[in-house]
């Protein structure tokens, strides 16, 4: 496996939150540890907003980082526009996952998961900008439900990704 990725936790937005030179050194650590391995570290988009993950990328200073970039956690989470944060995330960008969702409307809850096309992920333009960007790596769909719900999602997902990827 050459790439790892994951939620990182919490990242301080406000870099000089006195908390935050433990996480970069925490991670910095980590992203070493995985570059010794022949591995790239990926940070997937959602709990925090695209510029912290930009700065604690930035500030990580290892070349082998990246972004896995997940267009609904950024809604789910309130954090950013999808197709706007491309702008942001782009050279990063080593994985993506296709999943939609709806922004939060409770302030005690994220916002809701929906089959692909439902959401306000804007596909046609977030693959349009990768595209530009010259991203060609994977595009993996996630559908965070069980059962039969979730086969039909993902051929529905499929059918609805095809000709914007072709």
């Amino acid at each position: 496996m050459d790439q790892i990725g994951t939620h990182a936790g919490y990242i301080p937005e406000n870099p000089l939150d006195p908390l935050y030179p433990a996480v970069v050194m925490t991670l910095r650590d980590i992203v070493s540890h995985c570059e010794k391995n022949g591995q790239k570290f990926l940070f997937e988009t959602g709990q925090e907003t695209p510029i912290t993950l930009l700065r604690l990328i930035d500030d990580i200073g290892k070349k082998n980082t990246g972004v896995n970039f997940d267009p609904a956690n950024l809604l789910m989470y309130g954090k950013a526009n999808p197709v706007d944060a491309l702008d942001i995330l782009g050279p990063y960008i080593l994985d993506v996952h296709a999943k939609d969702g709806e922004y939060p409307v409770n302030g005690k809850k994220l916002g809701v998961e929906k089959p692909l096309g439902q959401g306000r992920v804007n596909f046609p333009r977030f693959i349009g900008r990768l595209k530009e960007l010259g991203y060609n790596g994977p595009i993996t769909i996630e559908r965070e439900i069980s059962g039969e719900q979730q086969r039909k999602d993902i051929i529905e997902g499929i059918k609805f990704l095809e000709p914007l990827i072709a």
